[in-house]
């Protein structure tokens, strides 16, 4: 078998093809550093603005000293225990409205988005009353609403509770929770019948808008612009509707469903990351740095059904490729990537897909027509590369299908060389060169040359 011309041609372009791995390899390290620069912009847009917020709240917090008796030395003595008391709403509303806008640094494009939020909550007096049997004093009383970076605050409104306006101060007053308001209010309101409040936020941020589903009974409301959402977190929406001018999307979550009326009984800290949220994130559609990667990813079936192509015409037609031609062929198909990679970065992907397959196609029509010395072969092949060309993008396209798509490819490839290579004898392909005569050497010289 070591002596076979056969078993040298097909290693030879397996050698190939492992030599061509490598500006494949390369290829794929310069695009993650491509896309890292994107990336680099986005947290850049974050430091100079705002991050990902979480809102929670409304809720109010109550400072708390119980006195307790006990006796020491047949002395009766009161100890002070200081906490904070937290009062959840019975109900919670909230409605959004977010325009996202893209901003750009160089030839890179992040996002930013404001929302106008308008927060509604009523709050049940049955919890406001204290333990029986308990001696406590009651502090100054305030609503909470913690946010998640301050930075991204803009316009407050007035608080209103129970149709007063209250002032509202910054920072959130509470345990472990430091950015967000705080309002203060009498301690005379917490006993009323009835204690509903309502506030009006402008925040701003990027990437990712959540909120705490603090209410026994909570929902959310949210209209945006920006037609790419991405809903994550612990909930999904009720109802939601996408379209290419935006998004819509409701929420609805109990304590029955999240727990959280447990998250706040005799809290010292809050650790906000750790509470079930709703939530939507402004995501990027997948770019051209993502499907140029899922693409690169494919250019090893590329080559080698182009390889299988030429050798199978060497088969059929007696025609002699040098291993040179083939690598140079190999490398004008990963350059394709290359193309398709620097001129996304200004035309999007799609145009970028078409381009680089008419340049790469025709550059490979040229050459060939000088190796194959033929215009209709050289047309023939120049032709398969941009159905091939088309038939990878569908691959792209088509995630969902994307292996029942592949595997139909090959199978129509191997049933075409299984087609046409039925009647070749392969034996007498790979026969040795020794065995033949040195009459039969001088007769076709050429017949028994690997390569022209």
């Amino acid at each position: 078998m070591l002596k076979s011309a056969l078993f040298w041609k097909v290693m030879t372009l397996l050698g190939c093809m492992v030599v061509l791995l490598i500006p494949l390899s390369m290829l794929s390290s310069l695009i993650n550093e491509r896309s890292n620069y994107r990336d680099d912009v986005e947290q850049s847009l974050a430091q100079s603005t705002s991050g990902s917020q979480t809102v929670t709240g409304p809720l109010i917090a109550i400072p708390v000293t119980e006195l307790t008796t006990v006796i020491e030395d047949n002395k009766e003595i009161k100890k002070e225990s200081r906490f904070i008391r937290y009062y959840l709403p019975e109900n919670l509303s909230v409605v959004g409205k977010q325009a996202v806008e893209p901003r750009h640094i160089g030839i890179y494009e992040g996002q930013i988005w404001r929302t106008d939020l308008t927060l509604n909550a009523s709050f049940n007096r049955q919890q406001l009353k204290g333990d029986d049997g308990v001696e406590t004093r009651l502090g100054t009383p305030y609503v909470v609403l913690a946010i998640g970076d301050s930075r991204g605050i803009g316009k407050v409104g007035e608080l209103n509770i129970n149709g007063q306006s209250y002032p509202i101060e910054p920072g959130s007053n509470l345990p472990g929770v430091e950015q967000g308001l705080h309002a203060k209010i009498p301690l005379e309101l917490l006993q009323s019948d009835k204690l509903t409040l309502r506030f009006t936020l402008d925040l701003m941020g990027t990437k990712q808008l959540a909120l705490v589903p603090l209410g026994r009974n909570s929902q959310f409301s949210l209209t945006s612009n920006w037609p790419h959402p991405n809903f994550i977190g612990d909930f999904l929406p009720r109802q939601r509707t996408v379209s290419e001018s935006g998004f819509t999307a409701n929420w609805q979550s109990t304590w029955f469903a999240n727990n959280l009326n447990t998250s706040f009984d005799d809290a010292r800290l809050i650790d906000v990351s750790r509470l079930p949220t709703f939530s939507v994130t402004v995501a990027n559609p997948v770019d051209q740095y993502q499907l140029t990667d899922r693409a690169v990813k494919y250019a090893i079936l590329l080559i080698g059904l182009t390889f299988m192509s030429f050798f199978l015409m060497e088969t059929l037609t007696g025609l002699r490729v040098h291993p040179m031609q083939y690598l140079l062929v190999g490398l004008s198909l990963v350059m394709f990537y290359l193309v398709l990679l620097a001129v996304s970065e200004h035309t999007g992907f799609n145009g970028a897909w078409l381009l680089a397959s008419l340049v790469c196609a025709g550059i490979n029509g040229f050459y060939l027509k000088a190796v194959l010395n033929s215009w209709k072969a050289s047309m023939m092949f120049t032709l398969g590369l941009l159905i091939l060309d088309a038939v990878l993008w569908q691959l792209l396209q088509s995630e969902d299908s994307a292996l029942l798509l592949g595997t139909g490819v090959l199978f129509a490839s191997l049933s075409a060389i299984m087609l046409l290579t039925r009647n070749i004898d392969w034996y007498r392909m790979g026969s040795k060169v020794q065995t033949q005569t040195v009459d039969d050497r001088q007769e076709d010289p050429e017949r028994f040359r690997l390569w022209k």
